[in-house]
């Protein structure tokens, strides 16, 4: 059962990530560098701004794996109404679904017929990654129908503007029709962030449910201590791993200020062939690069002048200096340098009095240059503004509509038309007078 509160505060929460993607509307942006990946798919964003700092074929139609269950969780959390104290029935008929199936396990079939609190099943589906805990609160949340769950986490795909996703299952145990994106897997993950628990549960590495000796141990490699793979850097987030998918990992980490997400999809493995973790070491490596090669720009303030426009019917001004919206906070290099910024502007010829420094006026493109290749993209596009409130001048207005009357092509043609109409009458007078006097002569010879 929903709680009307609950929906409230998801339908504010959903805008609140898509406003923030579109505040960042940064576009598609890798800069150089020489980080050697061996995962299929990547984006790599910063959490600071939104901007993108590294993809590769972010949006190609990956199999997610147990990436999946972030999804899960939110869906799970929403339509729970008491998350700290509602207990589930674990069901004999759920678990053996998943028998000889190779599904990773939270071991919830030692808890078979028992009430387990929500909180323990939803580390139960982080940690280890538990495809029963995943199975279970589908089952609960779906009123014994898993697939209603799954169309509720289809819904909410579509709900966070995710264009090339879709669940089969809740768990992301391999399916042809199960697919996402890492640009999708963001939106996804940005929107979890956001759910209360969410991330102190995904950053867990030991959990132990209650009335167990044994601790549930996390599947992510990063945040354990006792890993070969642990950077200190790093907070949770989901692994996934199938043949099919190969390894998955959506990630985080933090330092000095900054903080970035990031996804990898399809990193080479094979069951007893190829089992080695190339997603953390992939992470680890586009970690280190973009903490310590890329840094947070105060590119342009709110004070900044941009350009410079005509301005009519202002009293004393012919000009007026465009500012931006906002101030400008990109992240680039750490030894950038002003040849790899070009700007472009979308702004009209002139601006009319009055205007108000609220008023969006125009737009500057803000792109990286890659000198050495010659390579443009697009860092963000940000409003202008005026720098100044101008008042409209009524005496200003009215000799610029006079001068403007004069100087307009419909005028010079109208004067023209009538400079020609005077000419032919008086051509056509003197005309007419010549051979009135040539008819007065010859009447007069006539007579004599």
């Amino acid at each position: 059962m929903k709680k009307l509160s609950l929906k409230v505060l998801t339908v504010f929460l959903s805008a609140l990530v898509l406003l923030g993607s579109s505040l960042f509307g940064a576009g598609a942006l890798s800069f150089p560098n020489n980080v050697k990946t061996q995962s299929k798919s990547i984006l790599l964003v910063s959490m600071d701004t939104g901007q993108t700092v590294y993809e590769k074929n972010a949006d190609e139609k990956m199999y997610p794996a147990s990436t999946t269950k972030i999804m899960t969780f939110i869906v799970a959390y929403e339509h729970i109404d008491d998350i700290q104290n509602t207990r589930i029935t674990i069901k004999k008929s759920i678990i053996d679904k998943l028998r000889n199936t190779g599904s990773s396990m939270a071991y919830l079939s030692d808890h078979i017929g028992k009430k387990v609190s929500v909180t323990d099943i939803l580390y139960s589906l982080m940690v280890p990654s538990g495809n029963d805990a995943a199975m279970v609160l589908a089952d609960y949340v779906g009123n014994g129908d898993i697939d209603a769950f799954v169309e509720m986490m289809n819904d909410k795909a579509e709900e966070l503007g995710c264009e090339n996703t879709h669940f089969a299952n809740p768990d992301g145990f391999h399916n042809k029709n199960h697919y996402t994106t890492a640009r999708d897997l963001v939106k996804i993950t940005n929107y979890a962030l956001t759910l209360d628990g969410f991330e102190k549960i995904a950053n867990t590495s030991r959990y132990t449910c209650e009335g167990d000796d044994i601790p549930l141990v996390t599947t992510n490699g990063l945040i354990d201590p006792n890993s070969e793979y642990y950077y200190q850097y790093a907070k949770g987030i989901k692994t996934g791993t199938t043949d099919e998918a190969g390894r998955c990992l959506v990630t985080t980490a933090s330092a000095d200020g900054q903080t970035y997400m990031l996804v990898l999809l399809g990193a080479p493995y094979k069951e007893g062939v190829q089992e080695e973790y190339f997603t953390f070491s992939d992470a680890k490596a586009l970690f280190r690069w973009c903490l310590v090669e890329l840094e947070q720009q105060p590119l342009k303030t709110r004070n900044t002048p941009m350009c410079e426009l005509d301005l009519s019917y202002a009293w004393g001004k012919n000009k007026i200096t465009l500012n931006p919206a906002r101030d400008l906070n990109v992240i680039l290099p750490a030894n950038y340098s002003e040849d790899n910024i070009e700007i472009e502007y979308d702004v009209p010829k002139e601006l009319e009095a009055p205007l108000k420094t609220s008023d969006v006026v125009g737009t500057a493109s803000v792109y990286y240059v890659d000198t050495k290749t010659g390579d443009r993209q697009l860092l963000e596009t940000i409003d202008l503004t005026p720098s100044e409130n101008v008042d409209r001048s009524g005496i200003v207005a009215l000799w610029t509509f006079i001068v403007r009357i004069f100087k307009s092509y419909w005028f010079l043609i109208i004067i023209a038309l009538i400079i020609l109409t005077v000419i032919g009458y008086m051509i056509a007078a003197k005309i007419h007078r010549y051979r009135k006097k040539e008819n007065r002569e010859v009447k007069r010879y006539r007579n004599f």
